[in-house]
């Protein structure tokens, strides 16, 4: 930042203070942030556009079948390129990264990321890599959001809540649903949904959706008006759609994470781009419709037209025959993750998102097709069916049950199946629940306890720095130290009461407190023939610096009943951890939260 505008940020800073209040500021960010997160969006919708048209060019039109085989590989290789000579940098998975950034980063996002996955996501989506938009979206929208408030010199709690303000203008934008966004922000990244709160996510979400009314027009990315009604006897068959996406959510996940933990074995960026490529090419050269981000499935099923959804396959299958189209949109709904993570583990960035609701569809609408073409008296809807089935995958696979049911309810003004979207919702994600404990996007986060969630006390644990409670100026003692010693090197001149024993690699051994000493302090005959080895002893328990997270820290002083406990970082004596200090630090990072 230059030294005018520097000036000029100074001189706008003390006019807001005199002239604007702090919550009054916050709202007008937070439509700052909504559109900016429209126009991030927007970007990228349209840029994966106009790659996608390369593949619509007459040079192209008669060889597609072999482009479904060399477009992905070619995405990903410019992805690779990009990555390795330009950014340098690690680009996670946008949702992910932002939960991350919010519970160890204090909600500070890197500049990087405002336009890594702007120009990576579209090369992968675009050349038809099997993701979707939305998490690169979010990504983008995340660090616009973070950075205006770092620019205007906002706190950690203002920070955080307008990269909550940016992820649901992400969402409004991408689907033209402020209503789910503001739900998706609340759930997904558990904002507390008070009133101070609540404004700031509404001014954010509308200032998006007209964004994207603006440069987009009316369209929405899923074209469809319910037509069909919800009918009372079709309940039976949505409670065992249900049962059916919730297995099919925990399928998808454990793809997403055994795919994962295959990729992650190839330390070299190349071989994971060979390997992955050449899969997701032979994927797609077989199984066309899982190119791109795949809202032509989607479409098409909504429509009632599945010769267009499935398209033109290598092996010229008899799409008149309903049971060969069936089992095809079971192969797409089960090949979908497939692809999907394949194209992560080559190095492709985008989103999980869309993907759920490409699955669930297919899913939906075979299930819905079985139902018509078995021979009962009755026939249930298509295309309720397929929206019940991305209800469903979206449910299980993201553990956000309230964003699937109004997104699919916003999105298609399909508000008449309130019912079946509540039904399936719960019994899929209780499912998905039983089976796995956190979504895609959390699970590593919880086992490493870095996930917010609406636990505020866990919340204000985890956002405690270690590093600024653990106390280094303990006067450390070694176990050949003499009570003469002791006394005249340690006590005479410490404040303390703990006295930590380490042997010459400072690996600890234990501790002496001032009450295991005092007996001895005035007897002299013992100075010279008692030493610190047979004075310590064990410490009640002992914490981990690169293990133990903030609330195991707080349950250790709980079980043990003391009020100092030592940390061992690198298997080496780093100092200690007060309870006092732990919960002044508590009580100050509550200030902040509230």
């Amino acid at each position: 930042m230059s030294i005018s505008t520097k000036s000029l940020l100074r001189k706008f800073l003390i006019w807001k203070y005199k002239h604007i209040s702090e919550r009054q500021f916050v709202y007008i960010l937070s439509i700052l942030v909504g559109f900016l997160a429209g126009i991030g969006t927007v970007v990228l919708k349209n840029l994966t556009h106009y790659i996608r048209m390369l593949f619509e060019l007459r040079a192209f039109r008669n060889h597609h079948q072999a482009l479904y085989f060399i477009f992905p590989i070619i995405g990903l290789l410019l992805v690779y390129i990009i990555k390795q000579t330009w950014l340098k940098k690690h680009i996670g998975h946008g949702i992910s990264s932002t939960l991350y950034a919010i519970s160890k980063l204090n909600g500070i996002i890197p500049k990087y990321n405002i336009y890594a996955s702007l120009i990576t996501a579209p090369l992968t989506a675009g050349f038809g890599g099997s993701v979707g938009l939305q998490g690169p979206a979010v990504s983008v929208g995340s660090a616009l959001g973070s950075n205006a408030a770092r620019f205007f010199h906002m706190n950690q709690k203002t920070r955080m809540l307008l990269i909550g303000c940016a992820a649901a203008g992400a969402m409004a934008s991408m689907f033209k649903a402020p209503i789910a966004a503001i739900i998706f922000a609340v759930e997904i990244f558990s904002l507390d949904i008070a009133f101070t709160s609540l404004i700031p996510l509404l001014l954010a979400s509308v200032s998006a959706v007209v964004t994207s009314y603006f440069f987009l027009g009316t369209d929405n990315l899923l074209r469809f008006e319910l037509t069909d009604k919800f009918q009372i006897y079709d309940i039976g068959f949505y409670v065992i759609l249900a049962i059916i996406t919730g297995l099919a959510s925990v399928y998808f996940s454990k793809v997403f994470f055994a795919i994962t933990n295959f990729f992650k074995q190839f330390k070299s960026r190349a071989k994971r781009l060979l390997i992955g490529g050449l899969a997701i090419g032979t994927i797609l050269y077989i199984i066309p419709a899982l190119y791109g981000e795949g809202y032509g499935i989607m479409n098409n099923l909504l429509k009632g037209d599945h010769v267009a959804a499935i398209g033109k396959t290598p092996f010229n299958f008899d799409l008149s025959n309903i049971w060969i189209v069936i089992g095809l949109l079971l192969g797409i709904s089960v090949f979908k993750a497939i692809a999907m993570t394949t194209t992560f583990g080559a190095g492709g960035v985008g989103g999980v998102f869309i993907p759920t609701l490409v699955m669930g569809s297919a899913l939906g609408n075979a299930f819905a097709k079985i139902i018509n073409n078995i021979g009962l008296d009755f026939s249930v809807s298509e295309s309720n069916f397929t929206l019940i089935g991305m209800t469903g995958l979206m449910a299980g696979v993201l553990h956000a049950p309230l964003t699937a049911i109004f997104l699919i309810a916003e999105i298609t003004g399909g508000y008449e199946l309130f019912v079946p979207l509540m039904i399936v919702s719960a019994i899929s994600f209780s499912i998905t629940k039983y089976y796995i404990s956190n979504s895609i996007y959390t699970l590593k986060l919880a086992e490493r306890g870095e996930l917010m969630t609406h636990d505020k006390d866990k919340n204000i644990l985890m956002v405690l720095n270690i590093d600024k409670i653990i106390e280094t100026n303990f006067i450390i003692l070694k176990p050949e130290m003499t009570l003469r010693e002791i006394l005249n090197n340690a006590v005479a001149k410490s404040s303390r009461n703990h006295f930590p024993v380490v042997d010459n690699n400072n690996n600890f051994l234990g501790v002496i407190r001032l009450d295991d000493i005092r007996h001895m302090m005035f007897d002299t005959e013992l100075y010279d023939k008692v030493d610190a080895s047979s004075l310590m002893h064990g410490s009640a328990d002992i914490i981990i610096y690169e293990k133990n997270s903030m609330n195991e820290i707080m349950d250790k002083f709980k079980t043990s009943g003391v009020w100092n406990l030592p940390v061992v970082k690198n298997g080496k004596y780093h100092g200690y951890i007060s309870k006092s200090k732990l919960l002044t630090a508590y009580r100050r990072q509550l200030i902040n939260f509230t």
